[in-house]
């Protein structure tokens, strides 16, 4: 597998990312992971517009979907289109949050998606074994297990602590995780992570690498995170970026 950053920041774009949105290809096969404010614009620059096969979206803040519905507008109104739905897997409520996002309240998004409700367990999508579980976050949010030609990517999406994102990293080879908190400081429970606490759950799943997403620019520290995280977690790790790319 190969995972390609297309956006890292937490909660709102930051100075030099979109919000959350990771490219994951096997065999030819691309799935997008979220997609979320920006993210439409580096989907161009590091893929190529029309560069997704599917979509999973792990829930429906604006920093994990809103793309999803300017990417509407690339499917439905192109010269050369419209385009074939696009396979979308997503939690329930999805396509009339879309719909809304984009401006069509008595209107449907469903000739440029073909929607599968999220729910948790094991399943298919492309050449990928997926599986996700109910994450610790206000609204239904999903983390995600995608598992090739044995290899294991995990992705927390938004979490607090839970033993759930335990069960899905558990000897992933990557652990693509959120850490959006200062460790330190009085933060919201039931919401993120710190990065202290992205390194205990990378040790306890028994994770090959680590890498930090989802950092808030405007309040936070990533020096602060990395070295909350280290102390938790002896094996590699590193914040992404926007463009970078990994192979799993």
């Amino acid at each position: 597998m190969r995972l390609t950053v297309l956006g890292c920041a937490g909660s709102f774009p930051g100075p030099d990312s979109p919000c959350s949105a990771y490219l994951v290809e096997a065999e030819g096969y691309r799935l997008l992971v979220d997609f979320g404010s920006g993210a439409l614009s580096t989907l161009q620059r590091y893929a190529g517009l029309h560069a997704p096969d599917a979509i999973l979206l792990t829930h429906l803040h604006c920093d994990h979907m809103l793309d999803a519905a300017s990417y509407v507008v690339v499917r439905r109104y192109a010269p050369d289109g419209p385009y074939p739905a696009l396979p979308m897997y997503a939690p329930s409520g999805a396509p009339d949050r879309l719909a809304l996002a984009y401006g069509q309240e008595d209107g449907t998004v469903e000739d440029v998606y073909h929607f599968y409700g999220l729910q948790p367990g094991t399943f298919p999508i492309g050449p990928f074994t997926v599986t996700v579980d109910r994450m610790n976050h206000p609204i239904e949010t999903y983390g995600v297990r995608l598992e090739h030609d044995g290899r294991v990517l995990c992705y927390s999406s938004d979490t607090a602590p839970c033993e759930a994102l335990l069960r899905l990293a558990q000897d992933a080879d990557v652990f693509l995780c959120e850490a959006s908190y200062l460790d330190g400081v009085e933060n919201p429970p039931d919401l993120h992570l710190t990065g202290r606490e992205a390194g205990e759950a990378a040790t306890k799943a028994s994770v090959g690498r680590l890498l930090l997403t989802h950092l808030v620019a405007a309040w936070g520290s990533e020096a602060l995170t990395v070295e909350a995280a280290g102390t938790a977690y002896e094996g590699p790790l590193e914040v992404v970026r926007a463009g970078a790319c990994y192979d799993v």
